[in-house]
């Protein structure tokens, strides 16, 4: 028998959003759950209660709720979730309009950048105000070409608030790697870098991003933010703009979420290309949502005053 290396205090116990879980689910389904165990057998004997008592305790929210939650569960791949609600991915991640830290960011510069939950509404409602100009609707196709930084998270959010599709792919794979994914999906619009760090040694990656806008001819618009430059010049882009040009403006419209059936695409990931081009990977709205919110806030316990790393 192995020794015990850790065991969570008492009040630690009972601060637990798993056991505000289960407390949650023992009232509503009039169970008297004590343990982990318990839930479990329950939660794979018991799939749509348990998956209706998720969605509830989480709280995603939706301007219709489901009727079925699940068509049949015995059909995978296949089974069709959360039948008849209608819902946004970006509007679920964007509730908080407060001045709660959203993002910190810290690359390779050394430069310290945060940004609260009011900061990143105005910013994503901004860009999403832009990709509607540029006539972005549910279904297009909207890419990334940038590293982990906290304009790529902004310009997903934007677009899945439109229900366009995001794709994205880091700025350390040459453009023909990028071209080979992106290529497959007809992108309408491309948000890039001016370029990364690693090791402490700077790469430019605009002769890159100006590459994979001229050999996908669906790209009809690029927005360029910068990492590096102050404000570097993007001319060799087709049809770029600056990513602060949509920022200029002081008071941000409301963002009008689509609101789209639960298996509406929300990502395109793509495999790793080792067995011919990368293959397409897509993965619908509701499914995504609710099960990383389920293991983040269920699971890893994640609270609003605590830091998620990535």
């Amino acid at each position: 028998m192995g020794k015990l290396l850790w065991e969570p205090s008492e009040e630690g116990k009972r601060q637990a959003n798993i056991t505000k879980f289960i407390n949650f689910v023992n009232k509503q389904h009039k169970k008297d759950f004590r343990s982990y165990t318990e839930l479990y057998d329950w939660s794979v004997g018991k799939i749509s209660d348990f998956w209706v008592a998720v969605w509830d305790f989480i709280g995603i929210k939706a301007s219709q709720r489901f009727e079925v939650v699940v068509g049949d569960v015995n059909k995978m791949p296949g089974a069709k979730w959360f039948i008849g609600a209608r819902l946004n991915f970006a509007e679920n991640l964007l509730r908080y309009k407060d001045d709660h830290t959203a993002f910190i960011f810290k690359g390779e510069t050394q430069r310290l950048t945060r940004m609260s939950y009011a900061e990143l509404y105005k910013t994503v409602a901004h860009l999403a105000k832009f990709l509607r100009e540029m006539e972005v609707k549910s279904g297009d196709r909207v890419v990334g070409y940038m590293p982990n930084m906290i304009e790529t998270a902004v310009a997903m959010l934007a677009s899945t608030s439109l229900g366009a599709v995001w794709a994205s792919c880091a700025t350390d794979i040459g453009p023909g790697a990028a071209v080979d994914r992106f290529g497959q999906i007809e992108p309408k619009v491309l948000f890039t870098v001016d370029g990364y760090y690693y090791k402490g040694k700077r790469f430019n990656t605009l002769m890159n991003a100006a590459e994979i806008a001229k050999a996908i001819p669906s790209i009809e618009r690029a927005v360029v933010a910068q990492y590096g430059e102050e404000k570097p010049d993007i001319s060799l882009i087709a049809n770029s703009r600056h990513w602060n040009d949509f920022l200029a403006e002081d008071k941000a419209p409301e963002i009008q979420f689509e609101q789209l059936p639960p298996d509406h695409p929300v990502f395109i990931m793509f495999s790793s290309g080792t067995t011919g081009k990368p293959k397409c990977l897509v993965q619908g709205a509701a499914g995504i949502l609710i099960n990383q919110l389920k293991e983040l806030i269920i699971h890893t316990d994640l609270k609003r005053e605590d830091v998620h790393f990535l």
